[in-house]
């Protein structure tokens, strides 16, 4: 059987798709699995034994280039040359329930009442039940396994196995620490409301006084942390690193602390601690585990319409999370 995955964007929620393809696998050892992804998140998928072949698109372009839309058109219908048995879309939108269509026939996707894009479900032949407001883990475990018969249950996603795969780099190993535990701080997210403090960031480092290594993404997220290892002695600045490098050098950390955004929702991917920090969006987004935590602000969020104004993530104090952190840290 062949069978594409329409997951487009963002990392965070490419990350949480993955963790059905070992459990669909396990069913089905010779099924065919390809990926359409956009081409800015295809590293996230690379190396990873359940992928046959990663599909990439340039549909953002289209904003800046109208006219490039005819070239992804030819693309995907390229792709669809595969003949594929079943379309997945497990984005959900109207962008990528069109990408489905052009990739084959038989499409199976959210259904009108568990999707956001409503219109969407119209191109799909399977619909899948799942409330819009379940966590967003569950959705996509649902989405991709049942069209195939594959019943994903919590209690198996609690039991995975690591499932994000890189090649080996060297070009973090050397600002790891053998005497102090690595921490990874990720500071950036896509919107401001998002983000915790700079400010508290560094009093975080600073009670830890552990090897604190902090990764960005852009130059504004690039000055955010060189303020903040300009403003605790145990915070370093890492290099620009790719997303494989990003995978890798994550593997090798002993704790990620980080908003709700693609790299902390890494360390789950991966199995190792992490703690989410969340604003304005829903904990609902990941599972919380032994060793993976969250720590959420006072404001009340509503999933079916967030709240980019909503800045409550300020207001959580860095000694909650200091004193979760040494917990995971075994201190």
């Amino acid at each position: 059987m062949k069978v594409a995955v329409v997951k487009l964007s963002a990392m965070g929620d490419i990350v949480h798709a993955m963790v059905a393809l070992q459990f669909i696998k396990q069913k089905y050892p010779n099924i065919q699995i390809d990926w359409v992804v956009e081409k800015a998140f295809a590293e996230i998928l690379q190396n990873n034994p359940h992928i046959d072949h990663i599909l990439t698109v340039e549909l953002k372009a289209i904003k800046k280039n109208k006219l490039a839309i005819f070239k992804e058109i030819k693309r995907v219908k390229e792709y669809a040359k595969a003949n594929y048995d079943l379309v997945i879309d497990a984005q959900g939108l109207l962008k990528s329930a069109i990408v489905a269509k052009l990739l084959g026939k038989k499409i199976a996707g959210f259904n009108r009442n568990s999707i956001r894009e409503k219109i969407a479900s119209w191109f799909y032949n399977i619909g899948v039940d799942i409330d819009y407001a379940a966590n967003t883990i569950d959705r996509n475990a649902k989405v991709l396994g049942e069209p195939l018969g594959v019943e994903i249950t919590p209690q198996m996603i609690l039991n995975k196995k690591p499932f994000l795969f890189f090649k080996e780099s060297e070009i973090y190993k050397s600002y790891l620490s053998s005497d102090k535990k690595n921490v990874i701080f990720v500071i950036g997210s896509t919107w401001e409301s998002r983000n915790y403090p700079k400010e508290k960031f560094a009093a975080l480092a600073d009670m830890l006084q552990e090897n604190v290594l902090i990764v960005w993404g852009n130059d504004e997220e690039r000055a955010k942390a060189e303020w903040i290892a300009k403003n605790s002695t145990f915070a370093t600045v890492m290099p620009k690193l790719n997303l494989n490098e990003l995978k890798a050098f994550i593997a090798n950390a002993d704790l990620v602390i980080g908003n709700d955004t693609g790299p902390t929702h890494m360390a789950w991917g991966l199995n190792i601690p992490s703690i989410t920090i969340f604003g304005p969006t829903p904990v609902s987004r990941v599972y919380q585990t032994p060793i993976n935590r969250v720590v959420k602000s006072a404001s009340k969020v509503n999933p079916y319409k967030l709240n980019k104004q909503d800045f409550s993530i300020r207001e959580i104090e860095a000694e909650k999370i200091a004193a979760m952190a040494n917990e995971l840290l075994g201190k």
